[in-house]
């Protein structure tokens, strides 16, 4: 960071001092906060299918390779943003990254909302393309409205387990999307990072209690008398790549959340503390993730895993566990909505007093675009109504994008033209970000093509039971 870029930092927090409603005030353990409850959640328990299908040494090697990739391509997007302190969201990298186009900042801005949304059920990169900007609008959008419906699903599933299914899980997805409209009004992200770490701490204690009930337990769920469970160390014979590529998504898309992080950002009073935040969240996720899919696999085996791997418990042990995990499904949409919404918000309050100021105005377009976004989510998760698919539809369809291409493109406008060949080191790293920009590329084709069969292998009914 410049002298310049500190001093640009330092005057956007000193001009909030006299606003109502001040957004620049969160610490780097509030950031932290934030990035625990985003990584901590139902998705954790995805990691035990993953391994029986991709074999316990593959499945936990690809968990560090994958670890390994957005922890440094989270440190590339934090260089760029202390570059471009002007950065709000994923949207404005958009633009920056495709010729300031601000048709770039629309589209991202619609995927990034439609991302969020689904947990809920590109100027100087290149050339400060407008046309980008609405690109990326569109696409960030998406990604979050995506993320929305997720967690519409697993809150149905939840109280479908806790209820014995005793009414209709559409019922229930409207109810969890009404509790959820709630949560996600506090306009700061600094509001929600104190829920964020009680939904992290719940969350951990869920997939606690799963791994010890799974161990204890006399059989798995759907236990057939003399079939003991099948642990293997390598894929089983026979498992198809549509099977694998599925698993292998699932496990990105648990650590993909770089899609949030200029949002973070741009609310920290000091961006420069960001990399303290990052590397915690990112050992704490290398533990969870691993022990949880490691153990539980060796405890249920292949035949009777299923994602999340709650199901797999036996039916009081399932209760028990998954009643920990309702604050995280009831929060982590919640996250995700109120940054779609902030950047809505923002482009409609672009220079509002609206937007900082507690006015009727300000609350009720507040209030309208979150609600709009949670209507779209459970839409969305009535479309697509199982949970592994729709974590591994997320994963081809947006996190090629957010988790690997832009950061790639990031580092290449970080150092133009003969910088990026400066030195045996620095040419290794430029290969290394091109190698990052192919991969989202084959991801987005190979990962969309695995699951070209949700409709046909997984015809939904009005009414789940």
């Amino acid at each position: 960071m410049t002298d310049s870029d500190l001093e640009s930092f330092v005057h956007k927090v000193a001009a909030e001092d006299e606003h109502a409603i001040k957004y620049r005030t969160c610490s780097w353990q509030k950031t932290a906060a934030l990035l625990f409850s985003e990584s901590i959640s139902i998705a954790v328990l995805s990691f035990p299918w993953s391994y029986s299908v991709l074999g316990l040494v593959p499945g936990i090697i690809l968990t560090f390779a994958v670890a390994g990739t957005v922890l440094y391509t989270s440190l590339v997007l934090w260089r760029f943003c202390l570059k471009h302190p002007d950065i709000l969201d994923v949207c404005d990298i958009g633009q920056k990254l495709f010729w300031d186009s601000p048709i770039a900042y629309e589209v991202t801005g619609i995927f990034f909302i439609l991302n969020n949304t689904f947990i809920q059920a590109l100027d100087k990169l290149f050339w400060d393309s407008p046309i980008a900007y609405e690109v990326t609008g569109i696409f960030f959008i998406l990604n979050n409205t995506f993320i929305q419906a997720l967690d519409v699903l697993v809150g149905a599933e939840l109280l479908n387990t806790l209820t014995n299914h005793a009414t209709c899980s559409i019922v229930f997805s409207v109810i969890t999307v009404i509790i959820r409209f709630f949560i996600s009004l506090p306009r700061t992200l600094a509001q929600l990072s104190r829920l964020g770490i009680f939904s992290a701490v719940t969350m951990g204690l869920a997939g606690l209690f799963a791994i010890i009930f799974a161990g204890i337990q006399d059989h798995p769920a759907g236990y057939v008398a003399g079939a003991e469970p099948l642990v293997t160390v390598f894929p089983v014979k026979g498992t198809s790549y549509v099977v694998g590529m599925s698993a292998f998504l699932n496990i990105t898309y648990t650590f993909v959340g770089q899609i949030t992080l200029p949002s973070f950002i741009a609310e920290m009073k000091d961006p420069r503390e960001f990399p303290k935040a990052l590397w915690a969240v990112t050992i704490a996720e290398l533990v969870v993730f691993t022990l949880c899919g490691a153990l539980m696999y060796h405890s249920i085996g292949n035949q009777y895993m299923v994602a999340p791997a709650f199901g797999s418990l036996t039916p009081t042990y399932k209760k028990i566990a998954f009643s920990f995990a309702i604050p995280t499904t009831l929060y982590l949409g919640a996250l995700y909505s109120s940054v779609s919404s902030r950047y809505i918000f923002f482009r409609i309050f672009r220079n509002s007093h609206h937007r900082h100021s507690n006015t009727l105005v300000g609350w009720a377009t507040w209030a309208g675009i979150v609600g709009a976004t949670w209507v779209l989510a459970f839409v969305i998760a009535e479309v697509i109504p199982f949970f592994s698919d729709m974590l591994s539809l997320v994963s081809s369809l947006f996190d090629c994008w957010f988790g690997f291409v832009f950061w790639g493109m990031a580092y290449l406008t970080l150092y133009p033209g003969a910088l990026k060949w400066e030195g045996p080191w620095r040419t290794l790293e430029t290969l290394f970000n091109y190698f990052l920009i192919l991969l989202g590329l084959y991801i987005l084709v190979a990962g969309t093509y695995a699951k070209e069969t949700i409709a046909d292998t997984n015809c939904r009914h009005l009414c789940k039971v």
